[in-house]
């Protein structure tokens, strides 16, 4: 019987999306005026790093050091929003609204890791970061609703 390990997959994927997004709240926290807004990206930022804290020694094993870069979509998603939000007034609003797009994304290569063959340990990490990004994501989606 051989002794096969799976390999990791798609974990440092997830992390840039992760990476991407505290940078996206962070900025966003210095444009949006209402403290429950601010409140609500505090906390989402805590949880990004908290989840890049347990997923980064698997992006480790996968990619053979830290992953330190950001996805380009969410890049380009704050880009937008920047551009976007010069010309509108409510810019909380529209932070909400393209960062629930980013919590979107999150959950996608979340989803898109745990479709591949984990390891034992590696795959109850993501389930477990899977579960707080959906609360992160249906937190927004109420903060979008609520905005709207």
């Amino acid at each position: 019987m051989s002794n096969q390990t799976n390999q990791v997959e798609n974990v440092a994927n997830a992390i840039q999306v992760m990476k991407g997004g505290i940078e996206f709240y962070k900025e966003a926290i210095n444009k949006v005026d209402t403290p429950h807004i601010k409140q609500t990206f505090r906390k989402m930022v805590q949880q990004k790093h908290d989840a890049i804290d347990i997923l980064q020694p698997f992006a480790i094993s996968e990619k053979g050091a830290i992953e330190d870069k950001t996805d380009w979509l969410v890049d380009t998603r704050k880009m937008y929003t920047k551009f976007i939000g010069k010309m509108i007034d409510d810019q909380g609003h529209t932070y909400v609204k393209q960062l629930e797009e980013v919590e979107d994304k999150v959950l996608e290569v979340l989803d898109e890791a745990m479709k591949k063959d984990q390891p034992t340990d590696c795959m109850a990490s993501l389930r477990r970061v899977k579960a707080s990004a959906q609360q992160m994501h249906d937190e927004m989606k109420a903060l979008q609703n609520a905005t709207a």
